[in-house]
């Protein structure tokens, strides 16, 4: 029979050249692979390009290696085991030249940075063009162009954690296979997702991290424990074999998980919607404050707390989820914990002092002021006595006195204010009398007062009018203080010729009393009647029994 040649691929591969259909370079094994406790390192001893080299570390979830300390160094030692040759390490110059007075000489790690604590160059100066760097036997790096081929290639793989490797023992050997592909039976560690067989038993475990605790454990599908012997079967507590079959337990406290190998505690998975508590390998179900534990066990069920503790508030109880919440009447707020009025004063101008009353506010003034007769809302300097020290700023530049009071300059470092005494000026029309800040003028009897200063006669007083009409001519505050919820309204002066038309008035009316008075009396005068009445002024009568006289002549010659 005639042989038909072999498709030229597969000639290839039968050759070892390790090409793959497409041209593409066939996956290859590490020759030998080192794990610490976060990373592993690989050697692959295949000819290779930068490119290519870079590509295959990354197929196996890795990327070029990076040396950034001797521990990195040392690994790259023993992975070598006394074989020459170049290695890709993952280093790449993304500029024309080196720079030899840095310590990376420019070049960048694969992984973009260029972090490091360590280098070791061969010796060399400035050079361009060769933009990728292989490590020998010796250890030291050399620049080399990336698209020249070396004798292999270094990958670092990085995770998360690892699993410690099985207790050796001789009658169970162990063969662990990574998930980039190296095997063998000396790992000190075994990164995610490695598989540890042990054919004596015809087991096989993966690294895998626990669903509970995350920490990564050997385990395997099948839940329960394997043959004591082998790592305790698995079990993180108690592992035992009664009547042939491996089997764990857990301490106190704690419970089997559901792989049957862990042990967690009797709360993890429970239904509980607050707290879970574990009793004597079982647990129990609490709820926070202000809840209570329903029916069924495990929710919790708001409690209405103003109703279960009476009085819980000053005024107002709201109950919340979970709690409550205390509130004021309307006119009063919350301060400190406690309802108090609400301050009126916040919405006020006062310009010193303010005071809650029942109805509003009321403004006050400090020591030595007093509150304006006209303005409610301010303050005036006041003093109730003839002599007080005045205001002044502090460095004593000027100095103020109240109104009615004159300034003292001479009086010594502290400036006083005297009284003036108005009643000396001459400004009442009849009597006066000084007070601190101001003065009083008083009308004499049959009289009423006219305007601050001044008085006009009356025609006929009465009795209530009898005595002296005073009337003020303080320029300082009054006694009495006002209550800024309804302003006064400001007072206004009579018009001159408003007082000359009330004068003018009060002239006619008198004019016609006195008129009239003189009618009636000579209309009721009779001489022939032996009961007469007394004429005298035209302000007041008197009523008497006299004798027969020409009385009411005499008085009509009066009138």
């Amino acid at each position: 029979m005639q042989r038909l040649p072999l498709p030229l691929p597969l000639l290839l591969a039968g050759l070892g050249l390790g090409l793959r259909l497409g041209g593409e370079p066939e996956p290859v094994a590490p020759s030998g692979a080192q794990c610490l406790e976060h990373d592993c390192f690989g050697i692959f001893w295949a000819t290779r390009p930068f490119a290519e080299a870079s590509a295959a570390c990354e197929e196996g979830g890795g990327h070029l290696m990076t040396v950034r300390s001797t521990v990195a160094e040392d690994a790259i030692a023993l992975l070598l085991q006394n074989r020459s040759g170049q290695l890709w390490l993952g280093l790449r110059l993304p500029q024309p030249c080196t720079e030899p007075a840095q310590l990376l000489r420019g070049f960048q790690w694969v992984t973009g940075d260029r972090s490091t604590d360590y280098s070791n160059w061969a010796p060399s100066g400035r050079r361009c063009g060769e933009h990728c760097v292989t490590v020998s036997r010796e250890l030291s790096w050399e620049e080399r162009r990336c698209e020249a081929p070396a004798d292999g290639f270094l990958c670092e793989y990085n995770y998360a954690g690892s699993c410690p490797r099985l207790p050796p023992s001789e009658e169970l050997p162990v063969t662990y296979i990574t998930p980039f592909g190296a095997r063998g039976g000396d790992f000190q560690v075994l990164p995610p997702g490695s598989a540890a067989v042990v054919p004596a038993m015809g087991l096989e475990l993966r690294c895998e991290e626990e669903e509970e605790s995350g920490v990564l454990r050997w385990g395997r599908g099948t839940p329960g424990a394997w043959p004591c012997r082998l790592a305790n079967g698995g079990c993180e507590g108690t592992c035992g074999e009664e009547g042939g079959r491996p089997r764990c337990s857990c301490p106190d406290g704690k419970v089997l998980s559901p792989d049957g190998r862990a042990c967690g505690s009797p709360c993890a998975g429970a239904p509980c919607q607050h707290h879970c508590v574990v009793a004597d390998s079982s647990f129990l179900c609490m709820c926070e404050s202000g809840y209570r534990l329903g029916a069924d066990g495990s929710s919790c069920e708001d409690d209405d707390d103003c109703a279960v503790v009476p009085r819980l508030c000053e005024q107002e109880c709201v109950n919340t989820e979970g709690g409550f919440e205390c509130r004021c009447h309307r006119g009063y707020e919350m301060v400190e914990g406690r309802c108090r009025p609400v301050s009126r004063c916040y919405e006020t101008l006062c310009e010193q002092l303010c005071e809650d009353v029942p109805d509003g506010y009321r403004c006050g003034c400090m020591p030595g002021y007093a509150v304006h007769p006209l303005d409610p809302s301010r303050c005036q300097l006041h003093c109730n006595s003839s002599q007080c020290p005045a205001l002044c700023d502090p460095n004593g530049l000027s100095c103020e006195c109240p109104d009615g009071f004159l300034l003292d300059e001479e009086s010594g470092s502290q400036p006083l204010c005297h009284d003036i005494d108005e009643c000396s000026m001459n400004h009442c029309e009849h009597n006066c009398t000084n007070h601190p800040g101001g003065y009083q003028c008083h009308c004499h009897a049959g009289y009423l007062p006219l305007d601050k200063n001044h008085c006009v006669k009356i025609a006929t007083p009465s009795p209530e009018e009898d005595g002296e009409e005073m009337y003020s001519g303080d320029s300082g505050p009054g006694t009495q203080t006002p209550v800024p919820s309804r302003t006064p309204p400001k007072a206004e002066q009579l018009h001159p010729g408003a007082v000359v038309g009330i004068a003018v008035g009060a002239l006619s009316a008198a004019l016609a009393v006195l008129a009239l008075g003189y009618h009636l009396a000579k209309k009721r005068c009779r001489p022939h009647t032996t009961m007469d009445y007394k004429c005298s002024g035209p302000h007041e009568k008197e009523m008497g029994l006299q004798p027969v006289t020409s009385v009411c002549a005499a008085s009509s010659q009066k009138l």
